[in-house]
């Protein structure tokens, strides 16, 4: 995916009191913050900008709990989402009061916009009383938004998305009724998985309005062909799911997925220097150090790729060369890539080799030249000499393809089995997204091509969202100014 520096971001906003917990939830989410090390996490002095790239451009700010809305710098209607941070342990009546103080401004400039509660530190009660608490803090701001009367909508500026909605154009001169605005409370905590399910669910609301029907269709499509009953897009990094199918979502199965991307993650760097890093790895990738006396000009060849997906196979001893490829229909050549998989060296062993088209065409044209000089150097009439030897063709002296070395883009994929009747799978979409699927085992083991050929399917259009969402952020320079009409003498 390409870089994310010249698009516009989406903004959220962590609000709250002091020592509330919305740094330990901005280092939870999107530094890998260890639960253990969130008791020693310092005050936050000031506002805090981090830059996160999911299918869409993230910026999350982080404030203080003493700074007022006026100190923000910019106004509410720029925030996509504010997330206002309540410690279930502290006394409810100054946060709801700040609360209401920040959430209705922010529905009277931009009614589009999302409006979230985390009642953090969930860890802290017990089962009952946290249930208790939770649904106090809830009935407590039903309450205080009541006792509001209806007041005027204020037309926004502009949305942080960069991508205008309906809805905000055609609210100017209407009230609303704060008992109205819709607000959603999630339960949360940085040692369980509910901070990470309730970060999801606000992400999904962020992409309800652009590509998120989109990837769930394909969810679906996907799910029905390959017999899942339930399937995931998950982001690797913040380890929070961007999507889902149709079906309901169950916490333990929601549990499971993150812990098995987790420890993917963990393990994930002890099989990348093999393939990200050749020249350090020589015995590994298959690739000879270069000496005087073995020469190294071999004429490029081309290989077929047969297997459905591009996944991580044991590399090749030193004395064995193949070339491997990301996509069913890629053809690369074995100079462009210095790593190479099993599965690619027995379909070179096993098929032909493929010559490029421009290849060929260059090779009969140079075999018509020689036909019609005589097989020689002969006079101008075309009679070729006698005593002369013939001429052999040039061979070509670049190695790659006419255009260029292709890319090799490798797409790891792994799977598990959770019982004897259920895998669960797991395949690299973008280099932020992964699909996480749950299939049964009989389907796996004996139609594993084909349900590994839906994942390319499904990989190739999850890419073409987020290249359509990625171009419609991108910051374009203005116009031109128009030159002034000439003048006629």
């Amino acid at each position: 995916m390409e870089a994310f520096d010249d698009v516009v971001r989406t903004k959220i906003l962590l609000y709250g009191l002091r020592r509330s917990g919305k740094t330990s939830i901005q280092q939870s989410l999107f530094n890998n913050l260890n639960p253990k090390q969130s008791f020693f996490v310092e005050t936050t002095t000031r506002i805090t900008k981090l830059n996160f790239d999911s299918i869409i451009p993230l910026e999350i700010w982080d404030c203080p709990g003493s700074i007022s809305i006026e100190a923000l710098g910019v106004p509410l209607s720029s925030f996509a989402t504010i997330i206002f941070v309540i410690d279930i342990q502290d006394s409810y009546h100054q946060p709801i009061a700040k609360l209401i103080d920040v959430f209705v401004p922010a529905f009277q400039e931009n009614p589009d916009v999302n409006l979230e509660v985390f009642v953090h530190k969930a860890e802290a009660l017990s089962e009952d009383f946290r249930i208790d608490n939770f649904r106090h803090i809830q009935s407590r701001v039903a309450d205080e938004l009541a006792d509001i009367p209806p007041m005027a909508l204020t037309a926004p500026p502009s949305l942080s998305s960069g991508l205008p909605s309906p809805s905000s154009v055609s609210v100017t001169s209407r009230e609303f009724v704060p008992y109205q605005i819709p607000l959603t409370f999630y339960l949360t905590s940085v040692h369980d998985h509910s901070l990470r399910e309730a970060f999801s669910r606000v992400f999904q609301r962020l992409l309800a309005h652009s590509c998120l029907p989109y990837l769930e269709d394909l969810l679906n499509v996907f799910c029905a062909n390959s017999h899942s009953s339930k399937a995931f897009l998950f982001d690797t990094q913040a380890r929070v799911f961007v999507a889902t199918d149709s079906s309901p979502v169950d916490t333990a199965t929601h549990n499971l997925c993150c812990d098995y991307v987790l420890m993917l993650n963990s393990f994930g760097g002890l099989y990348k220097s093999a393939i990200a890093s050749p020249t350090q790895h020589p015995r590994r990738t298959g690739s000879l150090p270069s000496s005087p006396s073995i020469s190294t000009k071999t004429p490029p060849t081309y290989s077929a790729r047969t297997s459905p997906s591009a996944t991580a196979h044991a590399p090749l001893p030193p004395s064995t060369s193949a070339s491997r490829s990301p996509t069913p229909t890629a053809t690369i050549s074995a100079a462009a890539s210095p790593s190479h998989s099993l599965l690619s060296s027995i379909s070179q062993s096993q098929s032909p080799q493929i010559v490029p088209k421009s290849m060929r065409t260059r090779k009969s044209s140079m075999e018509t030249t020689s036909a019609s000089s005589g097989g020689g150097a002969g006079n101008s009439n075309g009679i070729g000499n006698a005593g002369a030897s013939p001429t052999p063709p040039t061979p070509p002296q670049s190695t790659s393809p006419p255009h260029g070395p292709a890319k090799v883009m490798f797409y790891p994929c792994s799977s598990t089995s959770l019982t004897p009747y259920t895998t669960l799978v797991y395949h690299n979409i973008t280099s932020q997204l992964a699909l996480l699927a749950l299939i049964p085992t009989t389907v796996w083991e004996n139609k594993r091509g084909l349900v590994e050929y839906n994942v390319v399917i499904f990989r190739e259009g999850v890419q073409e969202i987020c290249a359509v969402e990625l171009d419609a952020r991108r910051k374009r320079p203005p116009p031109p100014p128009l030159a002034p009409p000439k003048r006629k003498k």
